[in-house]
């Protein structure tokens, strides 16, 4: 989550932003704090998180605060939209599946309840809604507007990629479920549901990438670094997201894929039949 930053000065010098440390410090203290106040609530001998899902929480969080914190905030707000992309790809494709997997299943569970907050839970995080809603998200936060939003209000800019990412939370749900009884996906569909995900961010992208004249005015007026111009600063964008958001994309594909195939060759290879049992039986009525 960021803030504006106030005048534009040297990205290099350093300038911390207190509001982000205050903002991951209380994510970190609420996620350790429910674990020690309701870590009576796992099942019986199990520890309320295992390490590998809290190493994953607290990767998530310094993700989180690396990306909106200096210098990566500064030269995004200030300096090239290229480093603002590089900021969206944090958000939408590395911080919300580390905090999904940080969550354990009672956790959320304590959360959400039984009632209407787990229906609407349910509700949104089925598949087509997931994706329609992320989606949607992802293509109002780079319109142009919200763009020069997001650069001269400190409110918007924050209002905006909480929306961000909340709505790649949203987005991964499906993928990386906390609680079972919103789990609805097989392996081969999650795939799948990744694939067509795949498709909507190419969009701006496209625009970004093919697109004569600058389409964010607001950065014509910023200090470019390194010798780069509007136009290819909003290419180096473009280029970022299709092919750097892809590649994320098709690397969880791929994981999938290989995770599933294997699962799939555990299963038949425990399979056993009558057959198999009749053809130990005279291999070893051979052997006597």
């Amino acid at each position: 989550m960021l803030l504006a930053s106030g005048a534009m000065g040297s990205p290099w010098e350093f300038h911390p932003h207190p509001e982000v440390w205050l903002l991951n410090a209380g994510l970190l203290f609420g996620y350790f704090a429910a674990l020690r106040i309701w870590g009576s609530r796992p099942p019986a001998g199990r520890p309320p998180a295992e390490r590998w899902r809290i190493a994953c929480f607290v990767t998530g969080a310094i993700v989180l605060w690396l990306s909106a914190d200096w210098p990566l905030h500064d030269i995004s707000e200030n300096h090239l939209f290229s480093a603002h992309m590089v900021q969206h790809l944090l958000y939408m494709f590395v911080v919300p599946p580390l905090l999904l997997l940080g969550l354990p299943a009672w956790l959320v569970r304590s959360l959400v309840g039984s009632g209407r907050r787990l229906r609407a839970l349910r509700w949104i995080t089925r598949p087509v809604a997931a994706l329609l809603i992320s989606n949607a998200v992802i293509v109002f936060i780079h319109w142009p507007a919200v763009v020069n939003l997001q650069v001269t209000s400190e409110a918007g800019h924050l209002a905006i990629h909480a929306l961000l990412l909340s709505g790649m939370l949203l987005m991964w749900w499906p993928v990386i479920p906390p609680l079972p009884e919103t789990a609805s996906l097989t392996q081969p569909a999650k795939m799948l549901y990744l694939f067509l995900q795949s498709f909507i961010p190419t969009v701006p992208a496209s625009f970004l990438t093919f697109a004569s004249e600058p389409v964010y005015r607001i950065y014509e007026n910023k200090s470019l670094l390194w010798g780069l111009d509007a136009v290819t600063d909003q290419r180096i964008s473009g280029l970022l997201m299709k092919i750097g958001g892809g590649l994320i994309l098709w690397a969880v594909i791929a994981y999938l894929f290989f995770r599933w195939t294997s699962q799939e060759e555990k299963a038949d290879a425990q399979e056993v039949t009558w057959d198999d049992f009749e053809r130990e039986l005279q291999a070893w009525d051979m052997r006597k």
